[in-house]
């Protein structure tokens, strides 16, 4: 009879250390940004079109019809905020992993560099765009680049996404 108590308290340890375990690492990815929850898809047709629609609508009046982005975009203006960058190749959008090119577009600059006062002209899209709306814009922008520039792209995110799992 001694057996059994046993049997039920070795049972019960075990279910308490699962429990804890499952808990331990659901906070743990919780404390992560989901590095893949945001993953662009420049290679969905469906996604394309929407995509090319919004950004006809939303950004080409700054960045460009062809993402070409404004003229000299490094330079602050006599407003002290820098013009519309590039979103082609000869910009640096794509080297930002999805994750942050998402961030920037969904609640702005000065959030993700935990500056609140950097001033920029681009809007915030939260309340504007769906995060479905912004991956399509932003897998749009990334189906425009050559091959190499987006196999770099995918590069910068598989180090990114290494270094969530550190």
């Amino acid at each position: 009879m001694t057996l059994k108590p046993l049997a039920l308290w070795t049972a019960g340890a075990l279910l308490a250390l699962l429990v804890a375990g499952a808990g331990y690492f659901s906070l743990r990815a919780a404390d992560r940004p989901a590095a893949a929850q945001h993953s662009l898809r420049p290679d969905d047709p469906q996604v394309l079109r929407v995509g090319e629609r919004i950004y006809a609508q939303q950004c080409a009046a700054c960045h460009g019809a062809k993402g070409e982005g404004q003229a000299d975009w490094r330079d602050r203006g006599a407003d002290g905020l820098l013009p519309a960058p590039p979103h082609d190749s000869s910009g640096h959008t794509w080297h930002h992993p999805d994750e942050q090119l998402f961030a920037i577009t969904k609640q702005g600059l000065a959030q993700l560099i935990n500056q609140p006062d950097y001033r920029t002209a681009m809007p915030i899209y939260s309340g504007v765009l769906s995060d479905a709306e912004i991956v399509a814009v932003l897998s749009w922008i990334k189906a425009q680049w050559p091959p190499e520039i987006r196999q770099r792209h995918d590069e910068i995110n598989v180090q990114y996404r290494k270094s969530l799992s550190r």
